[in-house]
């Protein structure tokens, strides 16, 4: 199984950017299909966007088109998730997953299709 873990967290005013980063061990990220799923306080888990293993495709949530982007680098065993245009909603804690894939487009955003869990990052966005 592969060991993921986030960094990249932190304060940000409105209308500000950061970059997440997920990096694996244990396994070759190259077979994987990644994820970034976030979970804000009292709500459930809720997908944000999804990169096959090849980063041929790629599938966000309505909610952040336009103003997140996700990344991978097979090399480095990482996955990004650039975001921009952060507003006080997109404060939550953000968590990578990994499916193992063998379809090179497969872009997975279900929770239930994720195998593995990183321990999450902390996102807040002040107004």
């Amino acid at each position: 199984q592969v060991q993921l873990v986030e960094s990249g967290g932190g304060l940000v005013q409105a209308g500000g950017s950061l970059r997440l980063s997920c990096t694996a061990s244990g396994r070759t990220l190259g077979a994987y299909a990644m994820g970034w799923f976030r979970q804000a306080p009292g709500k459930e888990r809720e997908f944000v966007a999804a990169i096959s293993r090849s980063g041929v495709g790629a599938y966000y949530a309505d909610f952040v088109k336009g103003r997140f982007t996700i990344s991978r680098d097979n090399a480095k065993n990482t996955v990004y998730l650039q975001m921009s245009s952060l507003k006080p909603e997109d404060t939550a804690v953000y968590y990578c997953a990994a499916k193992f894939a063998q379809n090179q487009y497969y872009t997975p955003n279900y929770r239930s299709d994720f195998d593995s869990w990183g321990q999450g990052t902390q996102v807040t966005v002040a107004s």
